[in-house]
């Protein structure tokens, strides 16, 4: 039998699928149906689900989706039911606490870390991110961009 590959996919993945009109929104809607093809098992994080609610509620304005919460509940169940939600846990915060002191990880990055974290405790090794770049100093994590699926 063979085994399945967990592969975590960053919020901005998640949120250039939903959002039709975006530039990117072929590449994450494609890389999503290819790793579902390939029998990869697409994982999401609570963080991810807090980021996406973020984006979708924030005005257009200010680079959001400018929907409402009951808009917004319909996307998060939509992404919800497509993917494996990988359990928060104090293991979670105690590795992410790790990766920040030992990478000096400082700012807006900490959520990146914090992906790994989980990616670590749940023995993810791959995600799918537009921010390739963010997450090059992980050494362990295998980094796929949609745009090159």
């Amino acid at each position: 039998m063979e085994s399945v590959i967990d592969i975590l996919v960053d919020s901005n993945v998640i949120l250039r699928r939903l959002h039709r009109s975006h530039r990117q929104h072929g590449y994450a809607r494609d890389a999503i149906a290819k790793m579902n093809k390939e029998g990869y098992r697409i994982c999401i994080t609570s963080q991810n689900l807090i980021e996406v609610w973020a984006v979708a509620t924030r005005p257009v304005e200010q680079n959001g989706l400018g929907l409402n919460a009951s808009q917004a509940e319909r996307i998060l169940l939509r992404v919800e039911a497509s993917a494996f939600r990988l359990p928060d846990s104090d293991d979670v915060h105690a590795e992410w606490r790790r990766l920040v002191v030992l990478h000096g990880v400082c700012g807006k990055k900490a959520h990146d870390a914090r992906l790994v974290a989980a990616m670590h405790v749940h023995r993810v090794t791959h995600i799918l991110t537009f921010n390739v770049d963010d997450f090059a100093r992980f050494p362990d994590v295998v980094v796929l961009d949609p745009a090159r699926i």
